[in-house]
């Protein structure tokens, strides 16, 4: 089991992959969204926004009005980042939970 700050920090490093790209950035330009993601096995929660294309304000604590909200244990959000699993088939297999509508399930599979 990963700690609290491992998954704070592998958070912080998914948004730096994120601005990184420029792909990424050019495909949520425009989209504005609160994220919140709940890690199960540690029973806590962060926070933040996607704003001017970037994953940005990533904060301890939960946003309980967040319009997308994902739900991972720790060792699989670290083995995400890290490249070492792939979201679709982690999601496929219930893995990784997202609650979010439709279109931003859409959007954000181009970038995941």
């Amino acid at each position: 089991m990963a700690t609290v700050d491992e998954c704070r920090t592998a958070l912080e490093q998914f948004a730096a992959n994120l601005a990184a790209n420029p792909k990424s950035v050019r495909k949520l330009t425009g989209f504005q969204r609160t994220l919140a993601c709940d890690i199960t096995d540690l029973n806590v929660s962060f926070h933040g926004r996607f704003d001017g294309g970037k994953l940005v304000g990533i904060t301890d604590g939960d946003e309980p009005d967040a319009e997308i909200r994902m739900i991972v244990s720790s060792d699989d959000l670290l083995e995400l980042v890290d490249g070492d699993l792939d979201f679709m088939k982690a999601f496929t297999a219930g893995r990784v939970k997202i609650k979010a509508n439709m279109m931003d399930l859409m959007k954000l599979r181009g970038v995941l």
